[in-house]
């Protein structure tokens, strides 16, 4: 199970030529500036009105079981990018269901070395229960990646906790010359996933942020709140670097895939969802802005409805004024309703910190749409089946 680094191996098991995503062109085509789980309910029950969605995954995540394939491969997170696939593979198809099951589970985080290792072998040679009762060819295609993974993972890497479907997309990303919108398409063709799923850029790359106190914080997970204490003071930046080690800004564009994508949506959206880390860092790239200044659709901004670590000492108002100011970065002589158009919330049932921004939306030119998003006793959190109809309506289908 020795390697280190990056490996060259050859690309086997799946078809370069797999389509990119499963709707119909005559079915509604929005888009997600997404990432982490707050949007994996809604994206799942969108697949019952629209196979053509389109899910641009942030890939700076630095935390949880990504982390320890960030630092050995040097490479993008995945872990984002797998959920959102099986949130929206077709389970009808033989064999789904069992993929599904497979791709969340995480080798036990309490067990010895040399139980990991077993638990891992077991899963090559396929006698482990969770790979037998996967069908051909998907099987094969499966242990195939598994397999190139062992070849290449260093000698101390941390078994203990990591996810099976991130090491087979590990080993795809390390098998394709290192494009993960390959691989995403390609896994995404198997699984009959509905809509078009993959991470914004292939690029390695990280988050940095600087608080109003001054203190600059490099890395994902150190300012979310989910790996350990909240920040206690407000983000004012934010921007990509090369590592965790440094705060230098380094620029990373989107190819001409992804602005296809943006160009052909029907509707934009900037999701419910950490602020910073999953949707604002989506919009950091270089010819990001300019793309969705450039498409004619309504862009949708639904802010959260519940408690964000990430927005303290913001208000609504701050909030809008970031997404448009990070946008309009790329896109400097756009106007703020070319990046920004409607701000959908639930006026009733939803608690925005600073209240509804009314008058300074109406001066933007900003639409304010409020529509039933939270079933009442089930707050405060948007439901996924109302925010998955509001979405629909405000995008004009």
């Amino acid at each position: 199970m020795a390697g280190t680094g990056k490996a060259q191996v050859r690309p086997q098991g799946l078809s370069e030529t797999a389509p990119w995503d499963s709707g119909s062109e005559n079915e509604p085509r929005l888009l997600f500036f997404s990432g982490g789980t707050a949007l994996k309910d809604t994206a799942h029950e969108l697949i019952s009105r629209t196979g053509n969605c389109v899910h641009l995954i942030t890939p700076f995540d630095s935390g949880g079981s990504s982390a320890p394939l960030r630092r050995a491969f040097n490479m993008p997170a995945v872990g984002d990018l797998r959920a959102r696939m099986m949130a929206l593979a077709d389970t009808r198809h033989p064999g789904n269901p069992e993929i599904y099951t497979l791709f969340a589970y995480r080798l036990p985080e309490d067990a010895p070395a040399a139980f990991l290792r077993n638990e891992l072998k077991s899963l090559l040679d396929g006698r482990h229960p969770l790979m037998a009762q996967i069908p051909s060819p998907m099987q094969g295609i499966i242990r195939e990646h598994l397999t190139i993974f062992v070849e290449v993972m260093p000698a101390d890497f941390p078994l203990a906790g990591a996810n099976i479907g991130n090491l087979v997309l590990t080993a795809g990303y390390l098998m394709h010359e290192e494009r993960l919108g390959q691989v995403a398409a390609q896994y995404s063709h198997m699984l009959h996933v509905r809509g078009t799923v993959r991470t914004l850029v292939d690029v390695s790359a990280h988050l940095a942020v600087r608080l109003a106190s001054g203190q600059v914080i490099v890395g994902q997970h150190r300012f979310t709140g989910k790996f350990g204490k909240a920040i206690d003071s407000a983000i004012q930046d934010i921007w990509l670097t090369a590592s965790e080690d440094s705060p230098e800004p380094v620029s990373v564009a989107i190819d001409r895939r992804v602005e296809a994508l943006v160009n052909s949506a029907d509707a934009i959206c900037y999701p419910v969802g950490s602020f910073y880390s999953s949707v604002a860092a989506n919009l950091l790239p270089a010819g990001v802005g300019r793309a969705v200044a450039a498409n004619s659709g309504p862009k949708i901004f639904v802010p959260n409805l519940g408690l964000d670590p990430e927005l303290k000492g913001h208000t609504l108002a701050m909030q809008v004024e970031r997404l448009i100011a990070l946008l309009r970065r790329d896109a400097p002589e756009a106007k703020p309703v070319d990046v920004l158009s409607v701000v959908l919330v639930d006026e009733e049932r939803g608690v925005y910190p600073g209240g509804l921004p009314k008058e300074m939306l109406r001066e933007l030119g900003i639409s304010l749409v409020s529509m039933p998003l939270v079933r009442e006793g089930r707050g405060p959190l948007a439901d996924s089946r109302l925010l998955a109809e509001g979405l629909m309506r405000v995008a004009g289908f």
